[in-house]
């Protein structure tokens, strides 16, 4: 029996050892640094989140911050958000939500472009692209996107056909099945709109977002769709009362891990004990 479990540990040894190192990126979305809600403080939570991602077994290899990184797009927020997400000595890739400042997002985390002009962009992550799209509409909670901004993605798409590529932006393209949700997200015709162009590059592994402060999966287009948990707290809905829903003191981050050119996400809690 010895000799046999130690045939069987020989063997995962040698799987183990001939694993290709994945990829990581780790997302982090919806801080909302200076807000309030429920009398919640988000500062700590995003503390705890920041050390439950410097403790993981592996290092990833960079962070995607989903937007909303400050509560009310505040100089002050994004300093503490700069500050507070340096800690977990990687980089930072950053897009906008409905609660962000564009301008001084872009000049807290040195972001492509100028003033308020959409921030779009990719970037290499080891083996993995990321392009960020930007789908917020100032000073509304409802994403959407004109055309250019469809024909700039299509094309920056187009550019890398092969790359194993992830698509983030802060309104995750799917449907709740709750009215209220949905109205401040992203609308069918934005949905179908970009469902057009995700059609057209079977290289998307995966698209992702946030805004929902929940965990929610789909797909569009074939690809598959997943809104990351925040950092601050996340809603536990009433699919048959309107406006009704609870606040759930539970912070949390995403996992997407590309191994030979496929890509895995998952969620993870954080326990958080408030002091």
């Amino acid at each position: 029996m010895l000799l046999e479990a130690e045939k069987r540990a020989a063997a995962r040894s040698a799987i183990v050892a001939v694993m290709p190192k994945p990829t990581l990126l780790v997302q982090i979305s919806d801080l909302h640094v200076g807000g309030n809600e429920g009398g919640l403080d988000p500062t700590p939570r995003l503390e705890a989140v920041v050390e439950a991602v410097r403790s993981l077994p592996n290092r990833p290899d960079a962070a995607l911050v989903s937007g909303d990184l400050t509560d009310d797009g505040a100089a002050a927020g994004y300093r503490v958000a700069r500050e507070m997400l340096a800690r977990l000595e990687m980089p930072l890739h950053v897009i906008p939500g409905n609660h962000d400042d564009r301008a001084r997002l872009r000049e807290a985390f040195d972001l492509p472009g100028a003033g308020d002009e959409p921030v779009n962009y990719s970037v290499e992550v080891g083996e993995l692209r990321l392009v960020a799209f930007d789908s917020i509409v100032p000073g509304q909670d409802p994403g959407d996107f004109p055309s250019e901004q469809l024909r700039w993605l299509d094309e920056a798409l187009a550019a890398e056909p092969h790359a194993p590529t992830l698509l983030a932006l802060h309104h995750p393209p799917l449907a709740t099945g709750i009215p209220e949700w949905d109205a401040i997200n992203l609308l069918v015709p934005q949905r179908q709109a970009l469902a057009e162009v995700v059609a057209r590059h079977p290289q998307l592994r995966a698209i992702v977002g946030g805004h929902l402060h929940r965990v929610a999966a789909s797909v569009l287009a074939g690809c598959p769709v997943l809104a990351a948990p925040s950092t601050y707290w996340q809603v536990r809905p009433d699919f048959e009362k309107e406006d009704k829903y609870q606040l759930v003191d539970t912070p949390g981050f995403a996992i997407h891990a590309l191994r030979e050119g496929e890509l895995y996400s998952q969620a993870e809690s954080v326990p958080f004990v408030s002091s």
